[in-house]
């Protein structure tokens, strides 16, 4: 073998081998060389966006799921790792609108560059199951369950006020607005009412609630992280409580009685209806328009109000603000006149788009009202707290502690009674009664955008909305257009818009907007197991394959994608396509890679990010960095600290500078050394360059040692004590990083074997037979633990050491055992301290008892030399730890 690592030629010739062995290739019903069939074991990562560059933070996330990957196959497992591509969504847009080209060309070449940089990372991907949402032959599906859906009356359409983008043209996710303006374009964003279709994710809202927050729940969700569980229970958000009606003759122009009469309200605190001193209307409500058509100071805060988002998010941060109506609606229990205010913090999406004003017990009604001078009406006591209306104090809500006041008939009832006694006196006035409420709303899936799935409807005159025949699907993208900015290119290509009506055979037009890219997400996973499968959605290898045993993925996906992933999982197996309730048993966020950032403010007040590699940093006696200047000016730069690689940040180390530097497995090995998976770790130069000296000592170790290797036996007989010691070292260390490895530690794990090469490089072993089948052994168990995190390198030297030989592909080798008659110690060595310091060690027999590990304290040179001749007084011993001997 050849004495330099160099680690390009080791990672081409290992990589050749994977693929002429078509090593990565995963069948179903996996045997064993006894006959009987593999446990089956699905580990997926998130799918990438592919936008064209892959860094280390990619890299660490595929890492992570390679480990695991190869792993489990060493421990028997048949495990299925594949790839795709969430192909569809606006930054293709944005860029073709940048670039002049049509999206598809760019979401292609960037599919072909990123594949293109993550094979030299020689991930043990199943290739053959690669899929991009963009292709017909996926987003068929898409199409084709989406009309299953409308037949069961899961999808739906109707009319909805939106977050409205007047810049990118399209409805934005309340998420997608920040501080009142588009994520991507910053434009003001607007309330529009507009038509789309819907998914109904609130049938399956119990369900979806109680297998996040209900462990005695069927289908709970054991293996997933706390907090995720928790982020998913609060924006599913069941709330239960009282719908009611405050009575009003508020009629209309046509002397109609606006929503007959009845303006209702949800609470969650009925027992605090006595404490009402107002009510708030959204701007949309119908008795905010009635009054805005006589009044222009309202007209004109209703327009404002237009301007901005409508998540719960964003209003909770917003300055509560509101106009009087000059309305007045009746209290339904007291009869008293309550004015109704249009307040800019109500949302017509949420419940009916009115609240019930309690300023006293609502820390947001306690705000408005002391901004405009309302009554503010203590219902509710706290025993040992002093009432104030001029600041807001927690205590004013404790419903577990309080007690009603100033509440006729239902002062002195604690929160439920009263409730329940509220509950019941509306529900005789036939004004309301007991209701559960969720803060999860249906899933818009339209949206006003060309690069995605095609919604399969088509407008006719006189049919109205009919949907494409099945055998007519998939409906075609043309991949041609290149958006302007104007709108949805959809609406003016004649080829894709004007179509014959299915029903009645007359001119008719094709439905423009295509499915929200949550929706290409929804079920991918499930695409991989059957992605050649032509006339069914999903065939039965998914019924091998699924539910998912681990998925991977970041954080930040933990309520949208996954919620929707659950959903959809739920309706297919309503519509009969599979038979789990969940599709993902185990989830792991991993942490996200870290690295220095840096700018400079320019006259425009936007900052311009440097990449590190053009920064020239000073640095103070410490090492500590204290300024920075741009190389190419030699002008100052602001250190913007430690930060999310991003691409809009220009932090980013791209794979392919570290792996033509110190190659592929110093790359895979150093993000995983760098910290625990699911914390964020930051990215080091300096950390890279050790991985990579640990890798050349194990190379180097292996060369020194290579004909001792091929040479030694399996017969342990006649071992010599520090052939012995290495044994119980090495396998003690083998223990532990199995017990890291099905733990995803894998920082840790790293850190084993390195701990491993120390043993081995440490032994003074003799020249015989026995130590060198001690060493041969723990030289395999070393490669074998190093090999998931760095492959190739292992692979190699599995070859040169002859273990192929022996044992076959490493890839294919099956995970060391711990012997446990290595870890049985014949002697041990103990501290010795005289007069409780340390002074040396001895060795005694291990089950010698305290007489003779006395014995051999005392006659230890160190007692004489330090008690000067003088007799131990007494000998304390401490098993298996210290002999302290006393003079």
């Amino acid at each position: 073998m050849q004495e330099r690592y160099h680690p390009a030629e080791v990672e081409s010739a290992a990589q050749q081998h994977w693929n002429a062995t078509n090593a990565t290739l995963t069948t179903e019903h996996a045997k064993r060389p006894d006959g009987s069939e593999k446990p089956k074991f699905y580990a997926c990562s998130m799918l990438p966006y592919p936008s064209g560059k892959l860094h280390m933070g990619h890299v660490r996330n595929y890492t992570i799921n390679d480990m695991m990957a190869r792993y489990l196959r060493m421990t028997g497992h048949n495990v299925l790792m594949p790839m795709g591509w969430d192909a569809f969504g606006l930054p293709a847009e944005n860029a073709a609108m940048d670039k002049g080209i049509a999206p598809a060309k760019w979401t292609r070449q960037n599919i072909a560059d990123m594949k293109a940089q993550m094979q030299p990372l020689g991930l043990s991907i199943d290739w053959s199951r690669e899929l991009a949402t963009c292709d017909p032959e996926y987003y068929k599906w898409n199409q084709w369950f989406f009309l299953k859906m409308l037949e069961k009356g899961i999808a739906y359409k109707k009319t909805q006020v939106v977050n409205w983008d007047p810049i990118d043209q399209t409805v934005l996710a309340n998420e997608q607005v920040i501080d009142g303006r588009g994520w991507r374009s910053g434009a003001v964003v607007e309330k529009r009412e507009i038509p789309g279709y819907y998914l109904a994710i609130t049938q399956y809202a119990d369900e979806l609630l109680d297998n996040v927050s209900d462990p005695a729940a069927p289908g709970y969700l054991h293996g997933w992280p706390e907090r995720v569980r928790l982020m998913q229970e609060h924006w599913i958000g069941k709330s239960q409580g009282v719908r009611f009606a405050f009575p009003h003759d508020i009629k209309d122009a046509d002397g109609k009685l606006v929503q007959d009469g009845k303006m209702y309200v949800f609470t969650t605190r009925a027992d605090t209806i006595m404490g009402v001193t107002f009510c708030a209307v959204a701007p949309e409500h119908p008795i905010a328009t009635l009054a805005a058509a006589t009044n222009p100071t309202l007209a004109a805060f209703i327009e404002d109000c237009a301007q901005g988002g409508t998540s719960e998010a964003e209003m909770a941060t917003k300055e509560k603000e509101g106009v009087p109506t000059g309305f007045f609606v009746t209290h339904p229990l007291t009869g008293a006149q309550v004015p109704v205010w249009v307040g800019n913090y109500v949302l017509m999406g949420y419940g009916d788009g009115a609240v019930m004003g309690v300023p006293a017990h609502d820390e947001r009604d306690f705000a408005f009202a002391r901004k405009y001078s309302l009554e503010i009406k203590q219902v509710v006591a706290v025993e040992g707290q002093q009432y104030s209306d001029q600041a807001w104090q927690e205590w004013y809500g404790d419903k577990q502690r309080g007690v009603l006041v100033n509440s006729g008939e239902y002062t002195g009832l604690g929160y439920a009674a009263a409730v329940d006694a509220i509950a019941a006196a509306i529900t005789v006035k036939e004004l309301g009664e007991k209701k559960t409420t969720w803060r999860l709303r249906d899933w818009g899936v339209s949206r006003q955008r060309y690069w995605g799935t095609p919604i399969p409807i088509i407008h006719c005159a006189d049919c109205g909305d009919v949907p494409v025949p099945e055998k007519d699907l998939p409906v075609i993208l043309p991949e041609h257009l290149i958006p302007d900015g104007s709108g949805n290119p959809l609406n003016k290509d004649d080829a894709f818009l004007n179509v014959a009506c299915p029903h009645c055979g007359k001119p008719a037009k094709r439905e423009t907007d295509t499915m929200d890219t949550f929706v290409d997400s929804a079920w991918y996973y499930m695409r991989y197991t059957c992605p050649d499968s032509a006339n069914a959605m999903v065939d039965a290898r998914n019924d091998y394959w699924s539910p998912m045993d681990q998925y991977i993925g970041g954080i930040e996906h933990a309520v949208l994608h996954l919620l929707y992933a659950r959903f959809w999982t739920k309706a297919m197996r309503d519509i009969g396509l599979i038979k789990y309730d969940e599709p993902f048993t185990k989830l792991f966020t991993q942490g996200m890679l870290l690295n220095e950032s840096y700018f400079r403010e320019e006259p425009n007040g936007k900052k311009r990010w440097f990449y590190p590699s053009e920064v020239e940093v000073t640095h103070d006696e410490r090492g500590a960095p204290v300024s920075a200047v741009a190389r190419a000016d030699g002008q100052p730069v602001q250190m913007g600290g430690i930060e999310k690689m991003s691409k809009s940040k220009n932090n980013v180390v791209e794979p392919g500078d570290i792996i033509s530097r110190f190659g592929a497995d110093t790359a895979r090995l150093f993000t995983m050394f760098a910290g625990p998976p699911d914390q964020s770790a930051a990215w080091s130069d300096t950390g890279a360059e050790g991985t990579a000296r640990y890798l050349r000592r194990v190379w180097t170790f292996a060369h020194r040692q290579a004909d001792v290797v091929r040479e030694a036996g399996d017969d342990f007989t006649g071992i010599s004590p520090a052939g012995a010691r290495l044994r119980r070292d090495i396998h003690l260390l083998l223990r532990t990083v199995g017990h890291d490895y099905d733990r995803l530690q894998y920082n840790t794990v790293v850190s084993g074997t390195m701990k491993l090469l120390n043993a081995l490089d440490d032994a003074t072993l003799t020249d015989s037979p026995a130590d060198r089948a001690a060493l041969r052994e723990g030289t395999g168990i070393l490669l074998r633990a190093l090999y998931p995190g760095a492959p190739h390198i292992t692979h190699a030297l599995w070859q040169e050491l002859g273990f192929g030989t022996r044992i076959g592909d490493l890839i294919d080798a099956p995970w060391p055992q711990v012997d446990e008659a290595a870890l049985v110690q014949d002697e041990i060595e103990l501290v010795l301290q005289v007069n409780g310091k340390m002074r040396g060690s001895v060795t005694v027999p291990a089950a010698a008892d305290k007489d003779a590990i006395e014995a051999a304290a005392r006659a230890h040179e160190a007692v004489e030399k330090f008690l000067e001749g003088r007799p131990p007084k007494r000998v304390i011993v401490v098993a298996g730890k210290l002999v302290n001997v006393v003079g």
